[in-house]
């Protein structure tokens, strides 16, 4: 039977009647699923998957935007170095500062991104469906420790009822006995039977309370807790089963989560081959940046005047010609150091390119890429068909499984009704003396085998009509 079950399938066992100790909490199926869902560490992993999912999907649509980034040093110069204003060498020390800002736009890449936001997107999807299938697998799990749990505990009141009876029965012996009608052999067989009875219930007694351990442990609860559980009014009324397994594998493909998962990891290699691809073809880029800086050894002159070119010396013996300097002078005023401020704004450059890079040769790290990610797009798809034929073969097994416990079932039910008349015949030929006590134990105990096997049949009936039902995508009818 598949592993894989949904959520439908909680509210099967409802409607229920109550079997319960006293001081004991009684847990019905979906607080067990609850609280199964709650403490599940597959379940918790699948979460955190599919968190993971979505933050590589924002990030892979962040991509789109533009790249900026701003960046700023500053420091000293000791000793002899370059005046950054003059490039001349000097022989002090200068305080420096600078700021730049850079911004990067990918204008075409052959739509790599583009793909790769749609990988994203298919790997998300593929994550919502592997946390759906982790929270099946753990429903199932549930529910199967559960209906054990039921089973076990249908057949330690069947035991129960046995030993009563056989109890009863030793009494009613005992008297006749004590009374002369009947010999001591009764009594000492009876003995034998309630003894053996006494076992069977002890053994059904440790199946019902494994059962109960085991549905604790997938709870992710203390073996200590204190639990029963709800025993659910389920009725078997309609044997047939009216679709065929290929109507049936048509439906589930449709519905169950990991066959969707498959398909949108299929999808996802699709574009990260074609992302990959891209990587071939060449990349535009817009850039633009601004660059500023302080320099300590910058100077300005101030409260004076500036002779642009003052005269140093006269040529000709008239001394008309004048020679003048290439050298500004002053007069006056003095030289300071330029404001921190004035340097920053005055000192901005700016610049816009536009940069296309053309992928030539890198030692076939692109084309090795490509090859790979053809790779797994073949494996994506092999996958997938392994879940479907996985699934195709679980079909097939339940359908087979549920018309043979429907004639298990139905077989089970005849049994019991002859068992019954039989048993009930035999006791009253031995209460009157007319059949010995053999007869009547062998009697009692095909009809206490024959109301297990119908236990049995039935709940492996209900369940695998259910899983059927769940295949189809049909609403669970109680």
């Amino acid at each position: 039977m598949s592993k894989n079950f949904t959520a439908t399938l909680v509210f099967v066992f409802l409607f229920s009647l109550s079997f319960a100790q006293s001081g004991k909490k009684v847990y019905t199926l979906k607080e067990c699923i609850e609280i199964a869902l709650q403490n599940n560490l597959t379940v918790k992993r699948s979460a955190l998957g599919l968190r993971n999912a979505d933050i590589t999907l924002d990030q892979s649509r962040y991509t789109m935007l533009p790249s900026l980034n701003v960046s700023g040093s500053g420091g000293a110069n000791f000793g002899r170095s370059i005046d950054p204003t003059t490039n001349l060498f000097i022989d002090q020390q200068i305080n420096n500062a600078n700021a730049n800002a850079n911004a990067n736009l990918l204008l075409f890449n052959a739509f790599r991104v583009l793909n790769t936001i749609k990988q994203s997107v298919n790997d998300k999807a593929a994550a919502e469906n592997d946390l759906t299938k982790a929270k099946n697998d753990v429903i199932l799990s549930v529910i199967t420790f559960y209906t054990s749990v039921i089973f076990n505990q249908e057949l330690l009141q069947n035991a129960q009822f046995q030993l009563k009876t056989t109890q009863q029965q030793l009494e009613r012996t005992k008297k006749l006995e004590q009374a002369g009608s009947v010999p001591l052999g009764n009594v000492l067989d009876l003995e034998a039977q309630d003894a053996t009875n006494e076992l069977n219930l002890i053994q059904r007694e440790n199946n019902y309370n494994l059962s109960l351990l085991q549905l604790k442990q997938s709870l992710q609860l203390p073996a200590s807790t204190e639990m029963e559980v709800e025993v659910p009014a389920l009725t078997v009324e309609d044997l047939s089963l009216d679709q065929t397994t290929e109507q049936i594998y048509d439906l589930a493909k449709q519905n169950l989560p990991e066959i969707k998962a498959a398909v949108y990891r299929t999808e996802s290699a699709n574009y990260a081959l074609k992302a990959a691809r891209g990587s071939l073809y060449p990349r535009l880029n817009l850039n633009a940046g601004a660059f500023t800086n302080y320099s300590s050894a910058a100077k300005i002159f101030q409260n004076g005047i500036i002779d642009p070119s003052p005269v140093i010396g006269y040529l000709g013996n008239d001394q008309t010609q004048v020679v003048r300097s290439f050298r500004s002078a002053t007069i006056g005023g003095e030289i300071v150091e330029k404001p921190f401020n004035n340097q920053i704004s005055d000192n901005i450059a700016q610049t816009v390119s536009i940069g296309l890079t053309i992928p030539v040769f890198n030692a076939f790290n692109a084309r090795a890429n490509v090859l790979r990610n053809k790779v797994t797009k073949e494996q994506a798809f092999i996958n997938l068909t392994d879940v479907e034929n996985r699934l195709r073969q679980a079909i097939e097994t339940a359908h087979n499984d549920a018309t043979a416990a429907a004639k298990t079932f139905a077989s089970s039910a005849k049994a019991v009704k002859a068992r019954e008349e039989a048993f009930r015949m035999t006791k009253q030929r031995y209460d009157a003396g007319a059949s010995n006590y053999v007869d009547y134990q062998v009697s009692e105990n095909n009809l206490f085998q024959a109301k297990s096997d119908q236990v049995r049949a039935k709940y492996d009936l209900i369940f695998k009509k259910k899983v059927l039902d769940f295949y189809q995508g049909k609403p669970i009818d109680y």
